[in-house]
């Protein structure tokens, strides 16, 4: 199943996808209720490490990945993603 939204691809609702060429690294359709929107996160010249825990760490406590609850928004896909 594929989903076209904006004449963009994407597999399916809540699955995230790397978006080259973008001013974003990540986009996903999110979907929440009978809700749907476009998010896109990630600065694609930035890389991820979370394998080092100390980072993880702080970057989990710096964004307040613990309050982001609504998949509509831009924060909760970027501490999923840690």
């Amino acid at each position: 199943m594929s989903i076209t939204y904006r004449g963009e691809r994407f597999s399916g609702y809540n699955k995230p996808k790397r978006t080259p060429g973008k001013s974003k690294k990540f986009a996903v359709l999110a979907k929440e209720g009978d809700k749907v929107r476009l998010v896109r996160y990630g600065d694609p010249k930035m890389s991820i490490k979370k394998n080092i825990p100390a980072r993880r760490k702080s970057f989990r406590a710096r964004q307040k990945c613990d309050e982001k609850k609504s998949k509509l928004t831009a924060g909760y896909w970027s501490c999923k993603k840690w």
